[in-house]
């Protein structure tokens, strides 16, 4: 019989957003091929303030976003430009380079609000490392939803 695994999230700031982070752990770095899981802690922000990731790369992995509150401007080398609202599902795929920031929407930002979400980051399998980059939109309306939870 295996020994359960306790994993103790680190509390970091992401650029002003404080996030809970599990993976990657000195004890555990990765679940599959889950190497990153960011927990974006409910904050409000008053009017003024908000969540600025700069430009930065990535390379051989995938990201998926989830808001349950908020919004995320969406932005990256591919000429992607994207609001993505709480409920939407936001999946960037690397491949061989992209550049990308998420940022408060200006509107936003200008008038005080909650933000709260998950970012999951997934490693590609090798075949796919170098491949094209990817981004896709998934609006809330159009995912599936089941009353059997």
């Amino acid at each position: 019989m295996n020994t359960p695994l306790v994993i103790r999230p680190r509390a970091e700031d992401v650029e002003g957003q404080p996030i809970l982070r599990p993976l990657p752990s000195a004890k555990c770095r990765s679940v599959g091929p889950n190497v990153f899981f960011d927990h974006m802690l409910e904050t409000l922000y008053p009017a003024g303030h908000g969540m600025n990731i700069r430009q930065h790369p990535h390379i051989g992995l995938s990201t998926l976003t989830y808001l349950f509150e908020g919004q995320i401007q969406h932005k990256d080398s591919l000429g992607s430009d994207q609001l993505v609202e709480a409920g939407d599902v936001s999946w960037m795929t690397a491949g061989s380079a992209i550049a990308h920031v998420e940022r408060t929407p200006q509107a936003l930002k200008d008038s005080g609000f909650r933000m709260h979400g998950l970012q999951i980051w997934l490693a590609s399998p090798k075949e796919h490392e170098q491949g094209p980059g990817h981004y896709s939109h998934h609006p809330a309306a159009t995912l599936p939803v089941s009353d059997n939870l």
